[in-house]
């Protein structure tokens, strides 16, 4: 058995806690308010799986805080920084932000999702639909200029008015589309030891969602291949509420539904971390076999978890509201019992940390 040791009991910091790294073959739902230091203690957890596992990380991150995943603190010393720096972990940023580009391709994208991106109806945009539905609009370059003259040069209504909606809603402009450059669904076929999506660039507010549909709807259509990834995803309310609204949402949501059901057998394992139960899609919180809860104070939140986790009982889950920064409560298949732990240093650098109130100097 590999385990991943994570920090310390309560009150005895000689007695360490670990997970067994078997069981992230299991949805984890990973909870905790603002403040609670959940990303910083998430990113423990992501240490240690890239110290004593294969296991390949696929990591949508909205705010950057895992973007230094490859750069070591200058505390940490020995064979787990020298190891953690030798990892293949890949960064993909953004918008106009540098470093490598977080590009997908519209052309790869299903048709229902294709039409979600551009807001259309098959029955009441049945013209315009037609035309998605036979590839008019699959130009690789997905260049504006050449494809909206092309749609209204060809003297078809429907294709006219395509080319109408998306000038009209901007779609071409996005910075996600790679126009036949490479992708990043591309390098995560190759499975290198993480890869990182910063999806906090984008200018356009659809496009980290388009960005994560896409990469689900890629694993989902090679999930016969059958080769693991822990897909993590922090803010996961952001992507899988239980009221989308709009079509991509609707999209995105139904692709992970579809995932926590019956991703698990074809080794697509999801990692959800957010602040409140109640904004996670029930049909997916439900699948989750492991726990980690850190301070949550909100007596409905305590009260959802209690019913979904049955694992852990409500005393242990109402003692969270008392959790101090850097504590939290594992439960579920990846511990022996429900266990309390103050977790450990971190090895890698925090790329979000909170942001300081600046004070007057002491005179």
């Amino acid at each position: 058995m590999t385990n991943l040791t994570i920090g310390s009991a309560f009150g005895d910091p000689e007695i360490p806690v670990q997970l067994d790294a078997r069981r992230f073959n299991r949805h984890t739902f990973w909870c905790g308010q603002s403040g609670s230091g959940k990303t910083y203690a998430l990113g423990v957890v992501l240490e240690q799986l890239l110290l004593k596992t294969e296991l390949p990380l696929l990591i949508l991150d909205p705010n950057g805080d895992y973007t230094r995943l490859r750069e070591t603190r200058p505390s940490a010393q020995g064979d787990d920084a020298s190891t953690i720096s030798e990892r293949d972990i890949r960064v993909f940023r953004s918008g106009p932000s540098g470093g490598e580009p977080l590009h997908v391709r519209y052309t790869e994208l299903s048709v229902a999702s294709k039409a979600a991106v551009l807001q259309l109806d098959p029955i009441a945009d049945a013209d315009e639909y037609n035309v998605l539905l036979h590839a008019g609009v699959d130009a690789q370059d997905f260049d504006a200029e050449h494809l909206l003259g092309r749609l209204r040069a060809s003297g078809d209504p429907g294709e006219a008015r395509l080319a109408n909606r998306m000038e009209n809603l901007q779609v071409l402009d996005w910075d996600l589309w790679s126009r036949g450059a490479s992708t990043v669904l591309e390098t995560i076929d190759e499975r290198p030891h993480a890869t990182v999506l910063d999806l906090g660039g984008f200018a356009h507010p659809v496009e980290p969602k388009v960005a994560a549909l896409a990469v689900l709807e890629h694993l989902w259509a090679r999930r016969e291949e059958r080769r693991p990834v822990l897909i993590v995803i922090d803010e996961a309310h952001n992507i899988c509420s239980p009221n989308p609204q709009t079509a991509v949402e609707r999209a995105l949501t139904a692709q992970l539904v579809q995932i926590a059901a019956e991703g698990r057998k074809f080794g697509l394992w999801l990692l959800l971390s957010t602040q409140r139960p109640t904004k996670i899609h029930p049909n997916v919180l439900s699948q989750c076999d492991n726990l980690a809860l850190m301070r949550v104070n909100a007596p409905r939140d305590l009260a959802e978890i209690a019913d979904v986790f049955g694992f852990a009982s409500d005393e242990a889950i109402r003692r969270s509201s008392g959790f101090a920064q850097g504590q939290a409560l594992f439960a579920g298949g990846f511990i022996s019992e429900p266990t309390f732990v103050q977790m450990g240093a971190r090895i890698t650098e925090e790329a979000g940390a909170d942001v300081k109130v600046p004070l007057r100097p002491v005179v």
